[in-house]
C-alpha cells in the first residue's frame, strides 16, 4: 500500500466470443469451386475471400505477384545512384538497426552491392550505448573514411537533422524504411518508404527487410544478369527477409504473404553456413523449414538476443561468414545471451507484478506505463509484450538510463506495445512535448523523456486510451472463424486448414469452436500444474488437446462435463517424426455449454 491508497487488484475478465456471420451459399460454392474441405471454405469466406478468384490467389501466391518495385517513390533515383557507386567503387555505407529486420536488410543489401561489384561497410548502433537511430558522429567517421553515400535500413526515416549534417559533409544518403514519417520527410537524396503520404505503393504493411528487397528487386532488374540469376538471388533472399517479416509483426497479407510462405518453405534447404548454424541451435531438424510461429518464438529471440544484450554485430557477422567453425561458434553465443535475456526478462516481469502487489497501481486503467531503475534496457520490448498479454491493454516499460549528449537530469527511455484498435504511434504524437525523442508504429513503439514527465505522460496516455477504447477493446477476445464438428477433422481437411498459413500477425491462425463437447477423462497436469492435457470427445471421435497457462482453470474440465471450446489446429513435427499425427490441437478458450450469444457477449 502507497500514501495509503488501497490496492487495486485485478482480475482477468471473461474473454468476448465473436461469431462468424457468413453466407453458407459462398461457403458451398468456394468449396466446391476450390474443391476444399468444408471448414477451409468456411474460413476463406469469414475472411473476406468470398469470390473463387481470391480464394485460389490467397491460396497459391506467387513470386510473380510481387508489386512493380519502382512503384516506390524516389526507387528510380535511390538505384541510379547505387548503381553509380557500384560502377565507381564508391565505399558505401549501411546504416541499419540491431534487430532482426535491420540486420536482415544489412545482409541482404551488403550482398547484393558485392555481388555486383560495389563495396560495402555497415554500421549497427549499439543499443546501449548509442541507442536507436542514426548519429551525427557515425556520419562524421563516415566522412573522414572517404564514405560519399550512406544507405540508412530499416531507420532514418525521422533522422532529419542527421541527413542534413550528412549533406553537408558532402554524403549522399538514401534512406529506406517502413516507419511512419514525420510531416517533413528527411532532406535525403532518395526516401524509399511505403508509408510516405506521396508514395503510390500498394503494401503499405512491408518491414524494414521487406522494404530493403523490394531496392534489390529494383537494382536486380537494372543488371544485365539473366532473369534467371535473378529469380536465383531473389529466392535466397527471401529466407532472412522472411524471418524479419515474422518477427517485426507486421501483418502476414499480400506481398508479406509471399515473402513468408516462400521464404520459410526454403528453410528446409539452407546453403548459408551461419543460419543453417543457427536452425541446429535452435532445435529444428535437418530439412524441415519451421513455421511462422517456430521462428517468432525460437528463430528470431535468437536474432534478437545480440542487439538486446550486447552487439547485433555477431548477427551480421554469422549470415556472412563462410567458416563452419566460426558460425557454431557465433550461433552458440547468441544462444547464450538468449537464454541470459529470458532470466532477466522474467526477473523484471517479476518486478513489476510484486509491485502490483504492494503498491496502488490502478490495473484497471485502460493504458499502462511501467518504471523501474537499472532494468536492461535490450529486454523492454519484450517485456511490454508479456504485460499486453497478461493485463489485455496498451503498456509502455520504461527504465532509467544513463546521460547521454550532456543532458542534465534524470531520463527515461523504454517501449511499449498494443493492443488491437489502438495506435500507438499516433498516441504518443497527441503530446510530442514531453518526450526527447519517439518513434515507432501502431504496435509498437520507443521513447525518452525526462523523468519529471513521467506522471504526466502516464496521465496522458491513460486519457488518451480511455478516448480511443471500451470495456470490449479491453477485454480478451477471440475472433471464431468457423463453427466445426470434430468428425470433419480429418487429415485432409486439417492440412488445408494449415495451408492457410503462414500464421501471424494480419493472418492468425483459425479460430474453431465446437460445441457440447464432452470430457473424455481427467486432466493431465504439465509443469508443475501451469499447463494440462484434455481429452476431448464428440460424436464418438475422441481428441487430446493441449491446454497451455490453463493450470487454474482445470476445473472446468470435469470428466463427462458438457462444454464449448475454442481452439486451434497447430502443425506438430514432434509427434510426426515419433510416428504419430502431424499436428495437434491448442485450446483457446472454454465455456460451460450455454448458447452463445449472437452478439458475442
Amino acid at each position: 500500500m502507497a500514501n495509503g491508497a488501497p490496492v487495486v487488484r485485478w482480475v482477468r475478465p471473461a474473454a468476448r466470443w465473436i461469431l462468424p456471420q457468413v453466407s453458407e451459399s459462398a461457403v458451398a460454392e468456394l468449396q466446391r469451386e476450390l474443391a476444399v474441405a468444408r471448414a477451409v471454405a468456411a474460413i476463406l469466406c469469414h475472411r473476406g475471400f468470398t469470390r473463387p478468384e481470391d480464394a485460389h490467389n490467397f491460396l497459391f501466391p506467387t513470386l510473380e505477384d510481387l508489386s512493380d518495385p519502382f512503384l516506390l517513390a524516389d526507387m528510380d533515383r535511390a538505384v541510379t545512384r547505387l548503381l553509380t557507386a557500384i560502377r565507381l567503387k564508391e565505399p558505401i555505407l549501411l546504416y541499419g538497426d540491431y534487430d532482426v529486420d535491420g540486420t536482415s536488410s544489412v545482409v541482404v543489401l551488403k550482398k547484393t552491392i558485392e555481388l555486383l561489384g560495389g563495396q560495402a561497410e555497415f554500421h549497427i548502433p549499439h543499443r546501449i550505448q548509442e541507442g536507436y537511430g542514426m548519429r551525427n558522429e557515425v556520419i562524421e567517421q563516415a566522412a573522414a573514411r572517404g564514405v560519399r553515400l550512406i544507405v540508412s535500413v530499416d531507420t532514418g526515416i525521422r533522422a532529419n537533422a542527421v541527413v542534413r549534417h550528412a549533406s553537408a559533409a558532402g554524403i549522399d544518403v538514401i534512406v529506406t524504411d517502413h516507419h511512419l514519417p514525420d510531416a517533413e520527410l528527411p532532406p535525403a537524396l532518395a526516401v524509399v518508404n511505403p508509408n510516405r503520404r506521396d508514395c503510390p505503393y500498394p503494401n503499405k504493411n512491408l518491414c524494414g527487410a521487406g522494404v530493403t528487397l523490394k531496392l534489390v528487386q529494383a537494382l536486380l532488374s537494372r543488371t544485365d544478369l539473366p532473369m534467371a540469376r535473378q529469380r536465383a538471388l531473389l529466392d535466397s533472399f527471401l529466407k532472412p527477409v522472411a524471418i524479419a517479416t515474422v518477427a517485426d509483426i507486421v501483418p502476414l497479407l499480400g506481398e508479406n504473404r509471399i515473402i513468408v510462405r516462400r521464404g520459410l518453405s526454403g528453410l528446409g534447404q539452407v546453403r548459408n553456413v551461419g543460419l543453417r548454424c543457427l536452425l541446429q541451435v535452435a532445435g529444428f531438424e535437418e530439412g524441415e523449414p519451421p513455421s511462422a510461429h517456430q521462428v517468432a518464438f525460437r528463430l528470431a529471440p535468437r536474432i534478437n538476443a545480440a542487439g538486446r544484450m550486447a552487439t547485433a554485430k555477431a548477427v551480421i557477422e554469422l549470415f556472412l561468414t563462410n567458416d563452419v567453425d566460426r558460425a557454431q561458434a557465433l550461433a552458440e553465443q547468441l544462444d547464450v545471451l538468449n537464454r541470459e535475456r529470458q532470466q532477466i526478462e522474467a526477473g523484471i516481469i517479476e518486478s513489476i507484478l510484486e509491485g502490483c502487489e504492494t503498491q496502488a497501481m490502478d490495473l484497471g486503467a485502460p493504458a499502462l506505463v511501467f518504471c523501474g531503475s537499472n532494468w536492461h534496457a535490450g529486454v523492454l520490448g519484450i517485456v511490454a509484450s508479456r504485460l499486453v498479454e497478461r493485463f489485455c491493454r496498451p503498456v509502455f516499460v520504461l527504465s532509467e538510463v544513463a546521460e547521454q549528449d550532456g543532458r542534465e537530469g534524470v531520463h527515461l527511455a523504454g517501449s511499449g506495445r498494443s493492443i488491437p484498435g489502438f495506435h500507438l504511434l499516433e498516441a504518443l504524437e497527441s503530446m510530442p512535448e514531453l518526450f526527447e525523442k519517439f518513434g515507432g508504429h501502431r504496435q509498437a513503439a520507443g521513447l525518452t523523456l525526462p523523468a519529471g514527465n513521467l506522471d504526466v505522460f502516464r496521465k496522458r496516455f491513460g486519457d488518451f486510451a480511455s478516448r480511443v477504447l471500451n470495456t470490449d477493446s479491453l477485454r480478451p477476445q477471440y475472433t471464431v472463424d468457423a463453427e466445426v464438428s470434430f468428425t470433419e477433422l480429418t487429415d485432409r481437411s486439417v492440412q488445408q486448414i494449415l495451408g492457410l498459413g503462414p500464421f501471424g500477425f494480419g493472418n492468425p491462425a483459425p479460430v474453431l469452436l465446437s460445441t457440447e463437447v464432452e470430457v473424455a477423462g481427467p486432466v493431465k497436469f504439465l509443469k508443475e500444474g501451469k499447463h494440462l492435457m484434455v481429452t476431448l470427445r464428440q460424436d464418438r471421435r475422441t481428441l487430446v488437446c493441449k491446454a497451455w497457462n490453463f493450470g487454474e482453470r482445470a476445473e472446468m474440465f470435469e470428466p463427462g462435463s458438457p462444454v464449448d471450446v475454442l481452439y486451434q489446429i497447430e502443425d506438430d513435427p514432434g509427434s510426426r517424426r515419433r510416428g504419430y499425427d502431424s499436428w495437434c490441437v491448442s485450446l483457446k478458450d472454454v465455456r460451460p455449454v450455454n448458447p452463445v450469444k449472437k452478439d458475442g457477449s
